[in-house]
């Protein structure tokens, strides 16, 4: 039953990734259909990104309240109404009211799904997990592709997915019994943990202690904040910095940052299994190596081909990163408050995403696109520091406790 259920979860996934890409792919020709600047995408955009914060703040309440299963029916159903408004909107200000169910419903699946998978399933599930999220967000801009190549239907296009989202509306009622009935009999954390004691738990476990009291929070919701960032930055920036500075052709950067993404979902595959045999701290440690030696590669004057070779390496070191981030949750800050800092911690993933792009486009736009290479080092680099220090602070825990 476990098995059959993850699979359902998996689909959840696949429906978060796909509206993700959707905007991007289609506004060429949905600006030209609404009469809208290039730029006014990045309104929708914001919209979407600041519900969706907000959301992921909330989501430890709401969770509580109602359950993973009911929040996570009801968050799809909002993201399948809005995908369908934004079929049927007459002009952005349109877009923009449906862009406020879409960026909430999105928050609390995603803060949603991660922490019931970290609670009660391995660590492989969970880059499995954000693997098929990618799947998503490749699929989206095919299935838009699809539609806007030659013809401008890009309405057909949102309707498509709108309506792949009410079927797993559907799915996801049917199964609504399975959740505590799955909880209930695969209630595991990750393999490091089943002999570790959750000592914020045993300490900190009374009424009144909030979850952002708790020693090591704030570190994490940074690292969540420095990993988005570079990734969303490399999405946004990369194509630039290739074709500005490197002087490739468009069509051969836009190439290049699809394989950085590429690298990031078969990186997901791959860690999937070596978690059989490597715990998630050691997964994130080396992954942040090696996303820092692809960013050495990307900053020192070597070849362009080493410059895009180091695309791929990011993309491979950052793979692990993010789904074992998550996975180690409950077991570094107990199950108490593991569903209320899972959504902080997505909540600061999504402002790394929104805000960081944006700043290193103004502070290129004040000096050069050469710049970029230098700030994704400085970016990886503090996202190091912030995992490192706190590695040491539960080493030392596991001592005292020991």
């Amino acid at each position: 039953m476990a098995t059959f259920f993850i699979m359902i979860i998996y689909l959840a996934f696949i429906s978060l990734g796909l509206p993700d890409s959707l905007l991007g792919s289609a506004w060429p020709v949905m600006r030209m259909d609404l009469n809208a600047s290039i730029g006014t995408a990045g309104i929708v955009s914001m919209v979407i990104a600041g519900c969706t914060i907000v959301s992921s703040l909330m989501s430890g309440t709401v969770l509580k309240r109602f359950g993973t299963g009911k929040v996570t029916l009801i968050s799809v159903m909002m993201t399948a109404v809005a995908l369908l408004g934004f079929a049927w909107s007459p002009s952005l200000l349109w877009l923009i009211l449906f862009a406020i169910p879409l960026g909430l419903g999105a928050g609390s699946v995603d803060a949603g799904l991660n922490s019931y998978v970290a609670a009660h399933y391995k660590a492989h599930h969970m880059s499995w997990l954000h693997c098929f999220w990618g799947v998503g967000a490749t699929l989206g801009p095919i299935i838009m592709a699809s539609y806007i190549s030659g013809e401008n239907l890009w309405r057909q296009g949102y309707l498509t997915v709108a309506i792949i989202q009410f079927i797993l509306v559907i799915i996801l009622f049917a199964s609504l019994p399975l959740w505590d009935k799955v909880a209930k009999s695969n209630n595991v954390l990750n393999d490091e943990s089943q002999n570790e004691i959750h000592y914020q738990e045993l300490e900190q476990a009374s009424e009144n202690t909030k979850p952002w009291q708790l020693r090591g929070v704030k570190l994490a919701m940074l690292t969540f904040l420095f990993y988005c960032g570079i990734e969303a930055s490399i999405g946004l920036w990369g194509s630039s910095f290739l074709v500005n500075i490197k002087d490739l052709p468009a069509s051969t950067g836009a190439k290049w940052v699809s394989l950085f993404f590429l690298g990031v979902t078969f990186g997901r595959l791959v860690t999937g299994f070596i978690t059989f045999k490597m715990s998630n701290r050691k997964l994130i440690r080396y992954g942040q190596f090696i996303a820092l030696v692809g960013a050495i590669l990307l900053v020192l004057p070597f070849p362009t081909i080493v410059s895009l070779i180091g695309y791929i390496i990011i993309g491979l070191g950052l793979a692990p990163i993010f789904p074992c981030m998550l996975h180690e949750t409950p077991v570094r800050f107990g199950k108490k408050h593991a569903q209320s800092i899972m959504g902080f911690q997505m909540a600061t993933a999504y402002a790394g995403s929104t805000f960081v792009p944006p700043m290193i486009g103004l502070i290129a736009s004040y000096t050069t696109m050469g710049i970029f290479p230098t700030l994704i080092f400085i970016f990886a680099i503090a996202m190091l520091l912030c995992t490192e220090k706190l590695n040491q602070y539960f080493k030392k825990v596991r001592v005292v406790k020991g």
